[in-house]
Formats: structure tokens, C-alpha cells, sequence
């Protein structure tokens, strides 16, 4: 068959490239640039002289296949389940071996013989050693997904083939098979593939892991994922391990964590793999426990490797019960600590923590950004503890003006200074004798009063402003901070010897942002506001899902306040998304331009609201309807442009609610 000029074209470059001549590869990928230059050197194919199709012998597919038999019965699923996605766009389906051999197609009966005479075939061999650059031969040569367009293949009896492909890989990561989608024909731009490459990778890997399943069925196992809905759907990591822990397999995500793993810590001797307890922050009857442990199956650990939270469900081989687990005793319930969180790794840990530290008499510093609920953490230890019968008192170092920190701490007698109460004042150490004192904002306290409270916690006695003899004092001391210390000892603000005395044990909140168990915590601050109100008022779902989603910022101090807000200015039985603080709602998490487009609009919305609002007599309520919004909203965008009801009085006004 004569060569038509874009194969005259292509066959010229690449007889240059493989002479060492200057060729025009503009535009060409590296990935393919690399395997153009392995055809030429280490394969001897020969541009000029474009090879015929090869298909095998019936008997040779036959040896082809039996090795992946048990492969092909597994895939046959997803393989059906592709191509019905992909046979209208009028592509079809093939699935190699790792030599490139077509043990499986799926294609259109009517164009089998234009399929057949381009190699898109049962029992087509496309190993890059034969064929030349091509998705499956290059996928299988370099371990990883490709799309081949057109003139990019070598063989230039190919170039009107778009073709991607994808590895298969087995639990030890060789690649065991390629799936492949290709099309004859197809627009000339490679973008018009992109669609391809996620697809066919995606498939790949939902094969890949049920082959993975079928192969270590008889195993116990743990799925993992960084998202908690897609655990049991389809959770991205599975590790295979003994009822001892130790582990078996893994796939491709499981041996990215074991990967990371290893980098982190390096094994000792070659061949070594951690056990499961060793990658996942928890013990072997935590992990074996997971079924029992909540409603859903799943239960949050921390990784190791990366310190990422993973959300972990143990499935068990049918038949078989996994050997009983010696299981450690249930520590008895601490109410005031234990309502503090759900599933949260980095809580359980803080938690765990507090739970030995309640009854010691150490002293505790509480770590975290402004908001994550120090006081709150502060006030559950001394409740549980053996000091729960005294005072808590709470001093925030950063509230009290440096002018009366001193005598508000340490007290004075009368007269010890003009101004002061006639009859003197206990401060604030000596109120909190038997109980538990708390500072918050430890970091602000003055250097002048670091100097006394020293002396506080080591000779245990206060001495009043005014008074000549100490008063033995029995407390015990928690402090706060969101402040990094260490720089702060290091500029001199703060005394390292105290830093010491205070810091016996710390706890260390997680941010908001970061926890796991996020729903638990907007569920349990709703709760109390509800209770406090004594109120009944439903949290809808749109609701719920911005406050998920919303970075917080100021943390647990910001929810309640938004919560509050949402309650007090919401309508009816329910809050709703538009009941929320604006900030709450997803508008500051738009993109750039869309909060441009929303900054230009602004100027615009003033002006048609005041129409609205005159057009319906100013009735607030009517114009909301008209909107689809709530009448808060409406009050919160008349505020923003100065809208004032022409009856209302500025004493009076709404506006400010």
C-alpha cells in the first residue's frame, strides 16, 4: 500500500534521529522522545521499513493466557463495564499481558476487519520491541499510564491511532497487564484525549484491587482512605496482614504508605516490611477491634509516615473468624474528657494523655491556635481528676491590663496601695487553694510577674501585695498558650526556668480544620447552644455541609459564635444554609475571579435592593420571598449598603440585630 505524505513525514524525521541528524521534534514529549531513541538504538527497528501487524497463532494466545487466567476472570467486569462507556465514542478495549500480548478485546463486530488489519486484535502483539512507540509497549516498558496520539506512535502504519493505556501491577508492583482503549480515528489535537488517561487509570486501578481481593481473600485486611464516605465504597489503600499483625501484601496505595514508611525509618535489613501497628498510630486490638468500635465500620488512625489522618475498615475472610485478640481492659469512663471528641486521631492521643494526667499533680501545659477549647480541656481535667471538689479558677494573662495583673494574682492587704479595697483582696492563686489554677495566655504574662509565679510553684506559698509572711497555698497549675514558646524564651520574652516548671506534660489541640471528627464537634456545640436556649430547631443538611467544608479559622470559638448567630437570627424550625454567617457560606472559598465578578456586583446590588424594597413597601419579609432568601439576609445586605426603612428610628432599627 502506498505511504500517503504525513507517513512520508514521519518516517524522514525519525530516519534522521536515528542517523544523529538535526530533526524537527518540536512539541514532542519526553516520554515519547525517550522511546523514539530506544527504538532506534537499542531495538534496530527500522523507520523506513514499516512492520505488518503481528497477531498470534491461537496456540501461542493460549500460552499467553493461562498465566492470567485468574486475572481475566476477575476483570471481566470492569472490562464490560468500560467498554459500554467507551464503544459509542467508537473506541475499543484491549487487555495485554506484560508482554504486550492481547489476551482480552472488546470491540465493534462490525468493523472487525479494519480492527483486525491495524492490530486492534485479540492476540495482537504490541510490545514496544516490535511494534515501536505505542501506549501498551511504552506502558509496559515505563510502569505508568500513557496516551500515544497519532504521529507520536513510531510505526508509521500507526499514526492514525490514538491509543492510552494503563498498568496493572500485581501486590510486589510489576506490571502484570496494560488496559488499553484506542480508536482508529480521532480528532488531530491530543486534547481531545484528555478525557482517556483518568479513565482508563481509574479502571486499571478498580481492577488491580479486585485482583488484589480474589488473591488474599483468605486474609484479613484493612482498606483505608483520607475521606471517610469512600472507605467501604471504594477505599484506596488495602493491606493484607496475619492476625498477629504483621503484614502480607499491600497495594499500590498500600506500599505508597509502606514506601513512605520506609524513607521515614529506614529498615534495618533488606527485605524488611513494618507491621501494620507500626504504620498506623494504634494498637493490634484497636485495629482488629475497628467492627466493634463504631456504627459504620470505620474508625480514624493517624499514619506514621506522613502524619495524615486515614480512615481504616477490617474485612474479614468469609467463613473464618480471625483468632481472638487478647484485648487490653476497657478504661473506665471519664465523662468530662471523653465527650471532648469522636474519631479524631490526634484527639484520641491528647485524650489518652489526660486521662493518666488527671489525678497527677504535674503540671500541664495546653497547646493550640486561639479557639481549639484550651479552657474547655482545662476545666475536664480538673473535673475528672481528684481536685474536681475544689475551685477552678481561670486567669487569662492577656484579658488583665499589666497595671493590675500583679494584685489581681497575688492579692494585697488594706492599704497596701491607694485605691485599693478597704478590706483587701484574695487573689486569684490563693482562690484557686485546693483546686486547680488555669492561665490562659501564659505567653503575655509580664516578665516582672514570671519572676513570682516562679517562686509560686516552687516553694508552693503566696505573698500578697502589703503582707510580710507567705501563705501556703495547695494548687495545682495548668497553663495555655497559643504562642510558640521557644521562639518566645528565645527573644527574651519569656523565662525558660519557668517555661520548665510550667511545662510537665504538654497537651497539644489539633486545629479545627484538621480534625476528623468535625460533624461530632458541630453536632455537639449545636447541642449545648440548643440546650441553653431550650429550643428545638433542626440543622439542615446544606447547612451542615458548609460548616464541614468552612476552614475555621478561629477554630471552635468561631463555630459556636456562627451556630449562635445562625439561631438567633434564623426563622422557622430550621437553619438553613442562608441562616449562616456570610463568611460560613462558600463565598470566600470561590476562586479569585469569582469573588472579583461578586466585588463588581456589589455596587449594583445596593441599588437594585433599594428598588426591591420600595416596590414591596419595605416589607422585609415579601422581599426575602422574591429573593429566595431569608429575611436575615436581606437585614445583612440592607446593613452592607445603608439601607435604612424610612419609619424606622436609628435607635430602634433592626439593622441591628
Amino acid at each position: 500500500m502506498p505511504l500517503r505524505n504525513e507517513q512520508r513525514q514521519h518516517i524522514e524525521t525519525l530516519i534522521r534521529l536515528s542517523e544523529g541528524q538535526p530533526a524537527d521534534l518540536g512539541g514532542c514529549r519526553e516520554v515519547i522522545r525517550r522511546s523514539w531513541e530506544r527504538c532506534v538504538g537499542e531495538y534496530r527497528l527500522d523507520p523506513g521499513r514499516p512492520r505488518p501487524v503481528r497477531v498470534l497463532t491461537q496456540q501461542a494466545l493460549k500460552e499467553h493466557r493461562e498465566p492470567v487466567d485468574e486475572l481475566l476472570h476477575v476483570a471481566r467486569a470492569g472490562v464490560d463495564q468500560l467498554f459500554t462507556q467507551i464503544a459509542p465514542l467508537g473506541y475499543v478495549l484491549l487487555l495485554t499481558d506484560r508482554q504486550g500480548i492481547t489476551v482480552d478485546f472488546r470491540g465493534q463486530r462490525e468493523r472487525e476487519p479494519a480492527l483486525r488489519r491495524a492490530g486492534l486484535y485479540l492476540g495482537a502483539d504490541w510490545d514496544e520491541r516490535y511494534a515501536g512507540t505505542c501506549a501498551v509497549g511504552t506502558c509496559v516498558h515505563d510502569a505508568q499510564a500513557i496516551t500515544c496520539h497519532q504521529s507520536e506512535h513510531f510505526d508509521a502504519t500507526h499514526i492514525s491511532l490514538t491509543c492510552t493505556a494503563a498498568p496493572i501491577t500485581d501486590p510486589q508492583g510489576q506490571v502484570i497487564a496494560v488496559l488499553d482503549i484506542s480508536a482508529l480515528q480521532s480528532p488531530r489535537a491530543q486534547e481531545s484525549q484528555n478525557f482517556g488517561l483518568p479513565l482508563v487509570t481509574l479502571y486499571a486501578r478498580m481492577i488491580e484491587d479486585a485482583y488484589f481481593l480474589h488473591r488474599y481473600r483468605r486474609c484479613l485486611m484493612l482498606r483505608f482512605d483520607t475521606a471517610r464516605e469512600f472507605v467501604h465504597l471504594n477505599g484506596r489503600g488495602l493491606i493484607a496482614i496475619e492476625e498477629d499483625g504483621s503484614v502480607v501484601a499491600a497495594n499500590g496505595a498500600g506500599r505508597a504508605l509502606i514506601d513512605a514508611h520506609l524513607r521515614r525509618w529506614p529498615p534495618w535489613s533488606p527485605g524488611w516490611q513494618p507491621s501494620v501497628t507500626q504504620l498506623f498510630d494504634g494498637e493490634l486490638s484497636e485495629l482488629l477491634g475497628i467492627p466493634a468500635a463504631s456504627d459504620d465500620g470505620i474508625r480514624a488512625f493517624r499514619a506514621r509516615a506522613n502524619d495524615t489522618t486515614c480512615f481504616v475498615t477490617l474485612l474479614e475472610p468469609r467463613g473464618r473468624r480471625p483468632a481472638p485478640c487478647p484485648l487490653p481492659p476497657s478504661p473506665a469512663p471519664v465523662p468530662a474528657l471523653d465527650r471532648l471528641a469522636s474519631d479524631d486521631p490526634a484527639m484520641h492521643r491528647v485524650l489518652k494523655l489526660a486521662r493518666r494526667l488527671r489525678n497527677e499533680e504535674v503540671s500541664v501545659l495546653i497547646t493550640g491556635e486561639t479557639g481549639t477549647g484550651k479552657e474547655v480541656l482545662a476545666r475536664a481535667l480538673h473535673d475528672s481528676g481528684t481536685r474536681a471538689k475544689g475551685p477552678f479558677v481561670a486567669v487569662n494573662c492577656a484579658a488583665i491590663p499589666e497595671s493590675l495583673i500583679e494584685s489581681e494574682l497575688f492579692g494585697y492587704l488594706p492599704g497596701a496601695f491607694t485605691g485599693g479595697r478597704s478590706k483587701g483582696m484574695r487573689g486569684l492563686i490563693q482562690q484557686a487553694d485546693g483546686g486547680t489554677l488555669f492561665l490562659d495566655e501564659i505567653g503575655d504574662m509580664p516578665l516582672t510577674l514570671q519572676t513570682r509565679l516562679l517562686r509560686v510553684l516552687a516553694e508552693r506559698e503566696v505573698m500578697p501585695l502589703g503582707a510580710e509572711k507567705a501563705l501556703r497555698i495547695d494548687i495545682r497549675v495548668i497553663t495555655a498558650t497559643h504562642r510558640d514558646m521557644s521562639e518566645l524564651i528565645a527573644r527574651g520574652g519569656f523565662r525558660e526556668d519557668l517555661y520548665y516548671r510550667l511545662n510537665g506534660a504538654q497537651l497539644r489541640l489539633p486545629a479545627l480544620r484538621e480534625r476528623a471528627d468535625k460533624h461530632y464537634v458541630i453536632r455537639s456545640v449545636y447541642q449545648a447552644l440548643l440546650a441553653e436556649r431550650e429550643r428545638e430547631v433542626r440543622l439542615r443538611a446544606d447547612a451542615m455541609s458548609a460548616l464541614l467544608a468552612h476552614a475555621w479559622p478561629g477554630n471552635i470559638r468561631q463555630l459556636k459564635n456562627a451556630l449562635a448567630f445562625a439561631l438567633a437570627t434564623a426563622e422557622g424550625d430550621e437553619i438553613t444554609l442562608h441562616d449562616l454567617p456570610e463568611e460560613c457560606q462558600g463565598l470566600l472559598g470561590a476562586a479569585p475571579q469569582t469573588l472579583a465578578m461578586e466585588q463588581e456586583k456589589a455596587a449594583g446590588e445596593g441599588e437594585a435592593l433599594h428598588e426591591l424594597l420600595r416596590a414591596t413597601g419595605w416589607n422585609v419579609s415579601l422581599a426575602a420571598r422574591r429573593l429566595g432568601v431569608s429575611r436575615p439576609t436581606i437585614y445583612r445586605r440592607m446593613r452592607r449598603h445603608g439601607l435604612v426603612p424610612p419609619n424606622w428610628r436609628e435607635s430602634d432599627s433592626k439593622l441591628e440585630r
